[in-house]
């Protein structure tokens, strides 16, 4: 705000730089529009399917576990 009241050539240079950093900063929000939206679109489609890449995780860490050895009577049965 200072280099816009100050006159000086040094206060005027200072001013065009911040009003160019901010137009280069909008036209960079501008650009990147499209890859947020597509972002949003993907966290959506993907989020409703939690769930089901939970349970399917579950799934594949029961094929994981080691099988419990089934124990067997040592002797004879009569």
């Amino acid at each position: 705000m200072w280099a816009g009241v100050l006159r000086s050539k040094r206060a005027i240079h200072v001013n065009i730089a911040i009003m160019r950093a901010f137009v280069k900063l909008r036209e960079f929000a501008a650009s990147h529009k499209t890859l947020a939206t597509k972002l949003e679109q993907l966290e959506r489609k993907v989020g409703g399917h939690d769930g089901q890449i939970r349970s399917l995780f579950d799934a594949i860490r029961q094929l994981m576990e080691p099988p419990t050895p089934k124990s067997r009577r040592i002797g004879f049965k009569t």
